[in-house]
């Protein structure tokens, strides 16, 4: 084909050619159009969600927790407000020297920051929980994308360590860890509000979408406790484990009228206004969660029982040699009397006197008067972690068993649960159920234990124990009569009763004749020299008594001339 041939075929396909490349544009502009007005007419709303999405962010508002009072309204836990760190790793855009810069403002090594902020997830993750005011006006001012600051509460305790053990503490969410914050979490709580905000592309937020849906302030709580009360028991508390060089100890105040908890403090203790390098031993609350065998402070419950069955009677001479076997196990009085009165047995602590009256019942009859008692069974607190304690069905007992029971071996308790038992001589009888909360009497419904004529025959022994021949002696509060019970028990160690580690108790009433405070005490492992309950527990009770007794301005029962400690008392030691 020659050159004019070609160039003729040329001219002829243009006009092809053009038609063709115009048909694909006309095309492609149809399917363009066609996509535009799928998208911008018929799915608008998808279209805007998406966009939405992106600049738009629903911000969780958080409840400010309810406040903690005690039974006057003196704080005990509160929340302010605080600013948090906060990262989003999709939009965070840090320089080296900025990172350097946060890394110094918050006083952290930049690389644990890197290590921070190289943190993969979906969503936000914190970044420093809380932040001070400083940190907070110094990390905003840097503007950079990805970190922002975020409103939030943090719990302060003013009490700090003198009420930690009732009040409990929150974790870095505002969660109750433990305490009355974690049995009354979501009372305290509150909900939780929301708002929804726009943001530009630097995450700076530029105006809000829609109105604020308000959080709801948690509920407050007043507690039972007197703080007033609670510093007594917890400052007396801390010199009897310091005096007596023990591991740690408990103290327990309770209203006899109302069951309410008026104060409870522990050893060793923790401060929950300092978070870090919290220790399970010190934030344990062993007046509520520890056991132990109850020693002599169960003597009371079985004289009542002889008592209410009719077998005894307080005046009713028993033969109380220094030993006395039942079946493989020999049982020892450490200052023995030929014969002691039921009062007596309770007076001087008679091990064998104990065993006799309590041989004297089934123990079928005996294990009814325990668990009526509450023993076995928990102790209604609503506390976290309380326990019921240990007492085995009376179908397994063996005689030796029985036996021991009588003094204390063979049963745990937690002092919470005995305190709370003790209930019954103080009223008549009757035990009230507890509460950590404050309460109106009106609302209180008892529960009846013993007759009151027994509760009243067991309270007048009790009162014998801290007069002149007593074990508790030390326990006596001037221009009051006193009644309580000492104890003092062997721990077990390996599954043997160690010879030298004991456990201290005292648990008694105020004043005597219409007691309307039960105080008990436990100190555990005292090696200071001495060990008994009437020696080392005693004196405690004796001081958060006389302090409390005078804090409710309840008038004396007794002359101060027949209640004042001689000197010849404070030396004495007290048994068991």
């Amino acid at each position: 084909m020659n050159y004019h041939s070609r160039k003729l075929l040329k001219l002829n396909l243009a006009p092809w050619r053009m038609a063709t490349v115009g048909g694909l544009l006309l095309v492609g502009l149809t399917v363009v159009a066609a996509r535009a007005f799928y998208l911008q007419g018929l799915n608008t709303d998808y279209l805007q969600g998406k966009g939405d999405a992106v600049a738009n962010r629903n911000l969780t508002l958080p409840a400010q927790r309810g406040q903690v009072t005690d039974r006057h309204g003196q704080l005990l836990a509160i929340s302010t407000p605080v600013e948090s760190l906060w990262a989003r790793p999709d939009e965070l855009k840090l320089t080296m020297v900025q990172q350097a810069q946060l890394a110094k403002d918050l006083g952290m090594p930049v690389s644990e920051l890197s290590r921070k902020l190289a943190h993969k997830t979906r969503g936000e993750f914190s970044v420093r929980r809380p932040v001070t005011p400083e940190q907070a006006v110094r990390i905003a001012a840097m503007g950079v994308p990805g970190l922002h600051l975020r409103r939030e509460f943090r719990r302060y305790y003013p009490a700090g360590e003198v009420a930690a053990h009732v009040v409990g503490f929150t974790n870095v969410d505002d969660l109750g860890q433990e305490g009355v914050e974690r049995a009354y979490q979501d009372w305290l709580a509150g909900r939780e509000g929301q708002r929804q905000i726009q943001r530009d592309r630097r995450g700076n937020t530029i105006r809000d979408l829609v109105p604020i849906k308000t959080a709801q302030l948690g509920g407050n709580l007043a507690l039972a406790l007197d703080l007033n009360i609670q510093y007594l028991a917890h400052r007396e508390l801390a010199a009897a484990i310091a005096k007596n060089k023990a591991k740690g100890g408990s103290v327990v105040v309770l209203d006899a009228k109302t069951g309410e908890i008026l104060a409870l403090a522990n050893q060793p203790i923790f401060n929950p206004n300092n978070r870090r390098n919290y220790q399970p031993g010190p934030m344990r609350n062993r007046a509520v969660i520890d056991t132990f065998e109850p020693g002599s402070t169960i003597k009371p419950f079985v004289a009542a029982a002889v008592l209410e069955r009719g077998l005894f009677h307080p005046d009713s001479v028993i033969d109380t040699p220094e030993n006395w076997r039942v079946g493989t196990k020999l049982v020892r009085d450490t200052h023995p009397h030929p014969q002691l009165t039921v009062s007596e047995i309770i007076q001087k602590s008679s091990n064998v006197g104990a065993v006799k009256l309590a041989m004297s019942l089934t123990p079928q009859q005996y294990w009814e008067v325990l668990h009526r008692s509450g023993f076995g069974e928990l102790p209604g607190s609503g506390f976290p972690g309380e326990t019921a304690g240990r007492l085995r069905d009376a179908s397994t007992w063996k005689p030796v068993e029985h036996a021991t029971m009588a003094y204390g071996y063979g049963l745990s308790v937690s002092l919470l649960q005995l305190t709370r038992a003790y209930m019954a001589f103080a009223n008549d009888g009757e035990v009230m159920p507890l509460s950590f909360l404050k309460r109106e009497p009106q609302e209180i419904a008892g529960v009846r234990v013993f007759s009151p004529s027994v509760a009243r025959e067991v309270r007048a022994m009790m009162e014998t124990v801290t007069q002149e021949g007593g074990t508790g002696m030390r326990t006596r509060v001037p221009g009051y009569r006193v009644a309580g019970k000492t104890g003092t028990a062997h721990k077990v160690v390996n599954g043997r009763y160690a010879a030298d580690r004991y456990l201290s108790s005292f648990v008694g009433m105020a004043p005597a004749s219409n007691p309307r405070l039960i105080i008990g005490v436990v100190i555990d492992e005292p090696s200071g020299g001495v060990y008994y309950g009437g020696t080392v527990a005693g004196p405690v009770f004796a001081q958060v008594m006389a302090a409390s007794l005078r804090q409710l301005a309840l008038p004396p029962d007794a002359p101060e001339t027949a209640t004042r400690m001689t000197q010849n008392a404070l030396r004495a030691g007290g048994g068991a």
